[in-house]
């Protein structure tokens, strides 16, 4: 019986061992390579505009996605030079990145040119719904009109002295639409109001900038607006006048927290995981998106040290809801 016992547990010993020597040896799971997005940005990625809107979307994705690891953002900053800019977006796509965003209308001719000659990298540019009939192209814009009637809307009922200012930089793309937006909504709510509307020819000069706010001021202007990264000339001048500033593109309070009112927000991260979705899925471009109220892609954020009286705050959100729901029309 000993022996017995014996044989059979040399025989599972032998078995087991037998076993795991013939066992393949189990292979690590091979990494993901990270998702790469490079971007060319006509401002720096601070300017509380254009450009930030753009980077802090990527921020806000890149976070999504578990961190660096999984999603690479690159970035060309202050690229005002259209052919410097064309030479980065050339040089980012000869890298292989997965996706390679011109952000500025002024970057649509370069892209054009470029695109065709990587047909395996996706590109896309804003703010526009053109893709130029290209398979790698995706196109993206703002609905800026809508977040400009709903600050125009708050910025009526708030003057007091029935002038207000708006400092344009070129009249085009989510710019006018901005302008139009809020000039419509001021005049919905108070339809004789002055709105002195000011386009200074650039998106950067901040000096312009400051001399188109100084003149809407000597006209009694107690509200100003304005967009692109050259409003904070604009806003200086708003807060040396304790004029109320109403921002767009980035949440600007930040730059007078005495003065700024509400800002609407772009939210770009609503479009670029779509696109992302798509790439993933074999579709590189082809596709435009627009960001507005009803998708999130707009938000109106208000400086929660600025008092703003309860029933202009039930306007406000009376008007976000009208024009989500089609009530309201903004242009």
């Amino acid at each position: 019986m000993k022996n017995t016992v014996r044989l059979f547990v040399l025989f599972v010993l032998l078995a087991l061992v037998v076993g795991a020597c013939g066992a393949p040896a189990t292979e690590a799971p091979a990494m993901e390579e990270p998702f790469r997005v490079a971007v060319v940005m006509p401002s720096a990625i601070n300017d509380l505009a254009f450009s930030q809107s753009m980077y802090d979307a990527l921020l806000r994705i890149q976070e999504d996605m578990g961190g660096s690891e999984n999603f690479e953002i690159v970035y060309s900053e202050n690229m005002f030079v259209v052919d410097d800019a064309a030479a980065a977006l050339r040089d980012y796509a000869s890298q292989g990145f997965d996706l390679v965003i011109g952000h500025g209308s002024q970057y649509g001719s370069s892209l054009q040119e470029i695109a065709p000659d990587f047909p395996e990298t996706s590109f896309a540019w804003g703010t526009t719904v053109d893709t130029f009939g290209l398979p790698n192209v995706f196109a993206y814009e703002a609905a800026s009109d809508q977040g400009g009637y709903v600050n125009g809307v708050i910025a009526a009922s708030l003057s007091e002295s029935n002038t207000m200012g708006v400092v344009g930089p070129i009249e085009t793309g989510d710019a006018k639409l901005y302008v139009d937006g809020f000039v419509a909504g001021a005049k919905a709510t108070k339809p004789d109001i002055q709105v002195n509307v000011n386009y200074i020819g650039s998106f950067s000069d901040v000096a312009l900038a400051s001399e188109a706010a100084n003149t809407h001021v000597s006209a009694g202007a107690d509200v100003l607006t304005g967009t692109a990264q050259m409003v904070v000339g604009a806003i200086g001048v708003a807060e040396e006048n304790n004029v109320l500033w109403f921002g767009t593109q980035s949440n600007q309070t930040s730059l007078a927290p005495s003065i700024v009112v509400a800002s609407q927000v772009y939210h770009w991260e609503v479009v670029l995981a779509e696109i992302i979705e798509l790439i993933n899925a074999g579709t590189l471009g082809g596709q435009s998106f627009v960001i507005d109220l009803a998708n999130g892609g707009e938000v109106i954020e208000f400086n929660p040290d600025y008092a703003v009286p309860a029933e202009v705050q039930a306007l406000a959100d009376t008007t976000i809801q009208g024009i989500i729901d089609g009530s309201i029309a903004t242009k």
